[in-house]
């Protein structure tokens, strides 16, 4: 993947609430397990780590299904990144699942 193809999807995820930003790490939650490995892809190549993948909890999708909220902190190398000012541009503190749990 390209670095500008990578830097295209994150800021799609931080306009969809599933990326924050808190402190030096990015924040990502998601449902999918297949989206943290393309996070993950997209964070190593603009030059970053995936510090840790945690299941956080388990929220209702409709009345009768339950799927894991996966959360994935991550951490880019590259002090004063692009993504940070976007983030504060478009961005938001709180994820699109703090909701729920």
């Amino acid at each position: 993947m390209l670095p500008p193809e990578a830097q295209k999807k994150i800021q799609g995820w931080i306009r969809s609430r599933h990326l924050i930003c808190s402190g030096n790490f990015f924040v990502f939650e998601t449902v999918d397990y297949g989206t943290i490995e393309r996070f993950s892809d997209c964070i190593s190549t603009l030059g970053g780590a995936v510090i840790s993948v945690d299941p956080v909890d388990k929220v209702w999708m409709g009345n009768h299904r339950q799927v894991v909220l996966y959360r994935v902190k991550a951490s880019l190398l590259t002090p004063g990144h692009k993504l940070k000012q976007y983030w504060i541009k478009y961005g938001s503190f709180r994820t699109r699942f703090d909701c729920a749990l």
